[in-house]
């Protein structure tokens, strides 16, 4: 009885799947391959020469970091994980995916202080990671390349970061009137919050200052009527959130809406209007001081309003700015590819933050530094047509006819890579018809095939795929195809190198 009751359990066992994991990408991050994989390396490659002409140098810090060093600028501290992506280590400890690039400089700056050179001029690129909520175009992992002075207190060093974040946006090919890069102070808006009588002794104090704060630098995206919600009872999006306002009166909603307001068309125009409503209070005076000073070096440098503008409407999301803010924006409108209008406003900012390493020294070190998010900024490339530099060289694909000649057909790969041509032999063990599938797949300009006939003549067939696709979407008759060369001609072997560079770099031009 026992032996025939095991039967039915040997069976299910057998019957049994086993298990495979769902082949998925986790909600919010993404692969990337192909175009958009060469455009963003040719990003990071161009700013990071404009970066290294300044004088800036390379650093790469570490993807995780001890929750306390990312510290009070996390969304919340008190849950390591809101906001970040946290895990406990073994000993007990929190430890964080980096949020930005910022706070990992801190730390290292603040660890190794004694044998780093002051000022520190540092670039850094790399991956960061927000445990937000994911959205259209909004990932929870995204590439940031930042330069940061630290050890620097002078307007000079802002001054800079902001002339060579207008660099950067001309090194990528977008024209002048198709970006500017907006600068504010935070010490101003510590002047307009003294001004409209903000009691910084409350005990709500700092939480409707940044309430404030962030209402105002929504002010390019809202516009006023939204702003001013948000400095009152609050706003209701369009998802029907609701975001809780500031709660200031009329008189103090007033005086803040007439600061983002202020035109930034002309500099001194828009100090004098920032001074109007600011200049009484000691922190207003210093930050508008600090706003000239950068004006000046500005002008006596040729960089003008339409390249770097003093915008009051600027004060930057983040709570460790102290000083000058500074935002990149892409003043263009374009159709994307619904035809739809768009337009991408900033592609990156930063600003002074002379507390940050504070908090691991106990004494302040002046630092200032800007961030451009890559992936914004490669989508708005795309669309303005700027692309194309990105793009690696034209391949070349050698076709194997015979599995023997394989040792012949690699040394004339590596003939073809000698002469700077990009070029790779078929190691598949398909037919030539798969070999031509696959050469097209792999988006080939050309295509070497070198059989035996060709081989006793001393000669390949070169056949251009490009070329080939062209003609054949001009011709409808199937007779006139098989009639014309459709972009396929035999070349001598000598001659191979020199005719697909001239075919390359006829078609490159």
């Amino acid at each position: 009885m026992t032996e025939m009751s095991d039967q039915p359990s040997k069976r299910k066992a057998k019957k049994q799947k086993k298990f495979k994991p769902k082949a998925r990408t986790p909600r919010g991050l993404r692969d990337m391959a192909g175009d958009e994989l060469h455009l963003q390396n040719h990003m990071l490659d161009t700013i990071s020469r404009v970066y290294e002409a300044y004088g800036f140098e390379a650093l790469d810090t570490s993807a995780f970091e001890y929750a306390d060093a990312l510290g009070k600028f996390l969304p919340d501290d008190d849950r390591p994980n809101e906001g970040v992506f946290a895990l406990e280590d073994d000993d007990g400890q929190w430890m964080s995916l980096r949020y930005d690039l910022t706070a990992p400089l801190a730390r290292h700056v603040a660890e190794h202080f004694d044998r780093l050179p002051k000022p520190l001029r540092r670039y850094q690129f790399g991956p960061v990671w927000r445990n937000e909520k994911p959205g259209p175009g909004r990932y929870r992992q995204f590439m940031q390349i930042d330069a940061d002075t630290v050890g620097a207190g002078n307007q000079a060093a802002d001054a800079e970061i902001c002339m060579m974040a207008a660099d950067c946006m001309e090194a990528l090919g977008i024209e002048r009137g198709d970006y500017v890069v907006r600068i504010n102070n935070r010490k101003i808006m510590d002047g307009l919050l003294e001004a409209i009588g903000l009691d910084p002794q409350g005990e709500d104090f700092e939480s409707r200052r940044l309430t404030i704060l962030r209402a105002m630098d929504k002010y390019d995206r809202l516009g006023l009527d939204g702003v001013t919600a948000l400095l009152g009872d609050g706003r209701k999006d369009e998802s029907g959130d609701f975001t809780k306002g500031a709660g200031l009166d009329a008189g103090q909603i007033d005086k803040v809406a007439q600061m983002v307001s202020i035109s930034a068309d002309d500099r001194t125009s828009a100090l004098e209007s920032m001074a109007a409503l600011v200049e009484e209070t000691e922190s207003g005076k210093q930050g508008l001081d600090e706003l000239v000073e950068m004006a000046a070096l500005f002008t006596k440098l040729g960089y003008d309003a339409d390249r770097l503008a003093i915008d009051p409407s600027v004060v930057r999301g983040l709570g460790y700015y102290t000083g000058p803010v500074y935002e990149i924006e892409l003043t263009f409108e374009a159709q994307d590819e619904n035809g739809e209008l768009a337009r991408f406003g900033s592609v990156g900012g930063g600003g002074r933050y002379d507390d940050l390493v504070k908090r691991f020294k106990g004494i302040e070190i002046p630092a200032t530094g800007i961030s451009i998010g890559v992936s914004r900024l490669a989508a708005a490339l795309m669309l303005l047509g700027k692309a194309a530099a990105a793009a690696p060289a034209p391949l070349v694909v050698v076709a194997v006819m015979d599995k023997d000649t394989r040792p012949d057909l690699m040394a004339l790969v590596s003939e073809l890579r000698a002469a700077g041509i990009r070029a790779e032999m078929y190691m598949g063990d398909s037919a030539m018809k798969a070999q031509l599938r696959y050469a097209d797949a792999r988006g080939a300009r050309l295509v070497v095939i070198e059989g035996e006939d060709e081989r006793a003549k001393g000669e390949v067939t070169l056949k251009d795929l490009q070329l080939g696709a062209e003609k054949s979407a001009e011709i409808e008759d199937n007779a006139e195809w098989r009639a014309s060369e459709h972009a396929q001609k035999q070349v001598k072997r000598a001659d191979l190198v020199a005719e697909i560079q001239k075919i390359i770099s006829y078609f490159m031009k």
